[in-house]
């Protein structure tokens, strides 16, 4: 009987030893929280400060460079159609451990200040309004739009980074157009597997905005577990209230809090001019709250540590 015994347990460990290495792995890391796997306790509560719309205005890069240097901002992405791109690639080039994804764009929101493809007119036809220009609102522009047209643009905004030297490390899309319909985002989720980049995708989308999200993922996606981001109800006296009880109230996992930075200067306040949302003194107040010694010592505070996402590209692809 011990005979029996004693060679059953030497098949089994013979049989463990042959599982793939890579089955184990998967095994391995998904009992592990995702903090543990960026090297952190179980229960850690992680942030990444992400700022949008660089390259789209000198006075964006200037604020948002300046908010880098705290290093309280630790994360941005930048519009490729813009016009002030060159500076920004510039940067780039000149900090290549910078966390720089690309905020996809296919809106142009402006009154006074537009902008189109980095294609052809012809060849994305369907992206753009009367005046050969993207569409201002996101659910105009996705109605419009025609999907493989759409994947054409956004592939060579992408391909255009790279030849300016900037080397991304994620994805997202200006004004959400990508994550309107189930097309539009099955397309930003396949391109940004393609080119082994993150995506930003939010747990909170699965039951209520994006209900199709779930049929569209696999194991190895990293999802945001909360996102952060200031509407226009808040006033400009809430403004440090809303952001203050937000990381007070953070939970433990990935949370990433969207911020618009640039100063409130004449080149915003004319560009923004009849669009106070999201507009110059709209971007001088995040800026001033992300930058300043109150918000680190909210940090400090509530133990909350700054992630980035090349550590979730990292992570999820291994580069």
């Amino acid at each position: 009987m011990l005979k029996l015994f004693v060679g059953f347990m030497l098949a089994a460990m013979i049989a463990a030893s042959l599982v793939p290495l890579s089955i184990a792995r998967t095994d391995y890391l998904q009992n592990k929280s995702l903090a543990e796997r960026l090297g952190y306790p179980a229960d850690a509560k992680l942030l990444i400060v992400h700022a949008d719309d660089l390259g789209m205005a000198h006075s964006v890069n200037d604020a948002t460079k300046k908010a880098f240097a705290t290093g309280l901002v630790n994360s941005g992405s930048i519009m490729i159609p813009c016009s002030w791109v060159p500076e920004i690639a510039e940067f780039a080039r000149g900090n290549p451990g910078a966390d720089l994804g690309l905020h996809l764009t296919l809106t142009s929101e402006w009154k006074n200040y537009r902008w189109g493809p980095v294609l052809p007119k012809d060849r994305v036809s369907s992206l753009l309004d009367e005046q050969g220009y993207f569409y201002l609102t996101e659910s105009v522009a996705a109605s419009h739009a025609n999907v493989k047209e759409a994947e054409m643009e956004i592939r060579a905004q992408i391909d255009l980074a790279r030849k300016l030297g900037i080397q991304p490390t994620h994805l997202d899309s200006h004004m959400g157009t990508l994550y309107q319909n189930k097309e539009l985002f099955e397309t930003l989720i396949r391109v940004g597997r393609e080119n082994k980049l993150p995506v930003r995708i939010s747990r909170e989308w699965l039951s209520n905005r994006m209900p199709y999200l779930s049929s569209l993922l696999k194991p190895d996606d990293i999802l945001v577990d909360h996102m952060i981001s200031i509407e226009p109800t808040v006033t400009a006296e809430g403004w440090s209230k809303f952001y203050t009880d937000e990381i007070k109230n953070l939970k433990p996992g990935l949370s990433e809090i969207i911020v618009h930075l640039a100063h409130d200067d004449a080149e915003m306040q004319a560009m923004s001019a009849d669009h106070p949302d999201w507009g110059s003194a709209w971007r001088q107040r995040d800026f001033d709250f992300f930058t300043s010694d109150a918000f680190r010592e909210l940090l400090k505070t509530h133990s909350i540590k700054l992630v980035s996402w090349r550590d979730i590209r990292k992570l999820q692809y291994g580069q």
